[in-house]
């Protein structure tokens, strides 16, 4: 008596429903999904093409930031710890008081920031951001 092997069918995933499975997907995942918003810096800046105004000496502070990082506050070489003390000092003995924050091109992103962090929180209100030379 010969033994007959059954055939069996190729083994095989049925796919004809899995583009509408990676469809229902995409679409969960789009209206699930959040996007964070990025938050920038909270500045207003002027309209452009606004005349200059002249604005006296003694009403201006200057901070400059070179290329190593290193902050100078109207000359005198400061540490980031020291800006907020001495520029809450000067804007008590004067409200009209323009900070001026220059860096130089090759100064670090970092460095800009913390120094603007520093200005605001010693209470400035008129903070200018000069370009580089």
């Amino acid at each position: 008596m010969e033994i007959k092997k059954k055939l069996r069918a190729p083994a095989s995933i049925p796919t004809a429903s899995m583009a509408d499975i990676a469809f229902l997907m995409i679409i969960f995942f789009l209206v699930s999904t959040t996007m964070k918003r990025d938050q920038g810096l909270g500045l207003t800046l002027p309209a452009y093409g606004q005349s200059t105004v002249k604005v006296r000496k003694k009403n201006i502070c200057n901070i400059w930031i070179n290329a190593q990082d290193k902050i100078a506050l109207d000359g005198k070489s400061v540490s980031l710890e020291q800006i907020r003390p001495i520029l809450e000092e000067k804007l008590q003995q004067n409200e009209k008081l323009i900070v001026s924050l220059k860096t130089d091109k090759m100064a670090s992103y970092n460095a800009m920031i913390d120094v603007l962090d520093e200005i605001k929180l010693a209470g400035a209100k008129r903070i200018s951001l000069a370009a580089p030379d």
